[in-house]
Formats: structure tokens, C-alpha cells, sequence
């Protein structure tokens, strides 16, 4: 379980296994690099795949929780390559619901 403040995202980065989000509470925004920017709510998943660039965290006016999972042997950290910082640019970009 991963809690986000208002405005609280990741950095850019990628998995070595493929990662699983589940939104428990909150708005979470997501992001694969040169995507759209995706609002997710509570109920909804979202998967990544291996090697995929991406970043995740909450909405400007909401907290946010999801649970984390990943396949495989990974253990969700060291199998993460960290990037470049969001900047405020690329988190304020335009949303889209999902359908």
C-alpha cells in the first residue's frame, strides 16, 4: 500500500517485471512516457508493462492510496530504474478519463 498526498507523484521510471496498480482511495493520475496523462479511481487498475517509462501519484486536490504489485520475483524496488523528476509541466498536462 502506497499513500500520496495531494500533488505527491513519482519520478519518471520503469520495472524490470510488470507492475500492477489498484486505486483504493483518491484520485491517482498515471502516465507512460509520451502518453496521456490517465485519471484512475478507487475500483480501477492499471497495469505497466516491463520496461515501460512511466510515473503515478495523486491528483492536485485529493489524497490518494494504491496497492503495488509486481510479477514475478521482483520485489518492487530493486528492480525499478529511476529517471528524471515530474516536472510540474508534465504533471499539470492535460487529463483523460478512462474508459
Amino acid at each position: 500500500m502506497v499513500r500520496f498526498a495531494p500533488c505527491a507523484r513519482t519520478d519518471w521510471h520503469s520495472h524490470a517485471v510488470g507492475q500492477t496498480l489498484h486505486i483504493v482511495s483518491g484520485t491517482a493520475l498515471v502516465q507512460a512516457r509520451g502518453g496521456e496523462i490517465v485519471e484512475v479511481h478507487p475500483g480501477e487498475t492499471v497495469y505497466t508493462p516491463a520496461g515501460e517509462e512511466h510515473w503515478h501519484g495523486a491528483a492536485p486536490d485529493r489524497f490518494m492510496s494504491h496497492l503495488a504489485l509486481w510479477e514475478g520475483p521482483g520485489d518492487g524496488g530493486t528492480e525499478t530504474t529511476w529517471g528524471d523528476k515530474v516536472t510540474d509541466e508534465e504533471y499539470g498536462g492535460p487529463r483523460a478519463k478512462r474508459r
